[in-house]
């Protein structure tokens, strides 16, 4: 008994506390009151593709609209051929089954600004924007009705299939990105093509990620926490990562 509620106190520290803390501060944001009062115009955040001519590979992530928007966010994958467009890829639950263009490729979600979470340029993203169209071509939900918002298959089931097939982007997806780990398919278990971080999940309801990107992950509800020995910081639900003082 003593050791049940130990493990109880455990995760309403570690799960509900932090949930909680950040659905009051979220709450007392000023926040538009629907999609169509949202602010979805360019951020500003990348230069005009005129502007600058090498290929480059961008992953962002906002926080999403309404309450859910305190613990969870969407991500998206931008590419730009060298001297090419800048081209952004979506996974959404309406319209086309991957959504390309929709939106600026730097544009404001729900009107929370983009957060940068990878970025590759030049020559190295010449030689993996084939991969990474490869991957978002393979994506086994990518058909229209492929989408569930929780656990998943959603936005970001679409964005962390596409990490854990091109490793070298070097990056997860911020723990607020809700669906990232309900696997392919339903999977129990997914390898990263480079063999260095392993997903284990249940529909995405429970899971643990373990490896050189992942750091160490629980899933508990679709909320992580976590500890990121790479870019040292603790994962908490509805903070995301927080790093280390110097």
């Amino acid at each position: 008994m003593k050791n049940m509620l130990r493990l109880l106190t455990m995760l309403a520290l570690v799960f509900v506390l932090p949930t909680l803390v950040s659905a009051g501060l979220w709450a007392a944001k000023e926040r538009p009151g629907g999609w169509n009062e949202a602010d979805w115009g360019s951020a500003g955040f990348l230069p005009k593709a005129e502007e600058t001519p090498e290929a480059a590979i961008h992953v962002f992530s906002a926080m999403t609209g309404g309450m859910k928007g305190s613990v969870a966010s969407h991500a998206w994958i931008v590419t730009k051929e060298k001297n090419g467009q800048y081209q952004r890829y979506d996974k959404v639950g309406w319209g086309a089954p991957i959504r390309r263009n929709h939106r600026p490729p730097d544009g404001y979600w729900y009107s929370n600004p983009p957060r940068l979470v990878t970025s590759v340029k030049g020559p190295e993203a010449e030689r993996l924007i084939p991969k990474v169209e490869a991957a978002i071509a393979s994506y086994p939900h990518g058909e229209a009705g492929g989408y569930r918002i929780y656990p998943g298959p959603n936005s970001n089931t679409f964005v962390a299939h596409v990490l854990r097939s091109v490793p070298e982007l070097g990056a997860v997806l911020p723990p607020d990105a809700v669906g990232r780990d309900y696997l392919p398919n339903g999977a129990f278990y997914a390898l990263d093509s480079d063999g260095r971080d392993l997903h284990l999940s249940l529909g995405g309801l429970v899971g643990l990620s373990l490896g050189a990107r992942s750091g160490f992950e629980v899933n508990l509800l679709g909320l992580v926490a976590g500890l990121d020995f790479h870019r040292p910081a603790l994962k908490l639900p509805g903070f995301g990562a927080i790093g280390w003082p110097d």
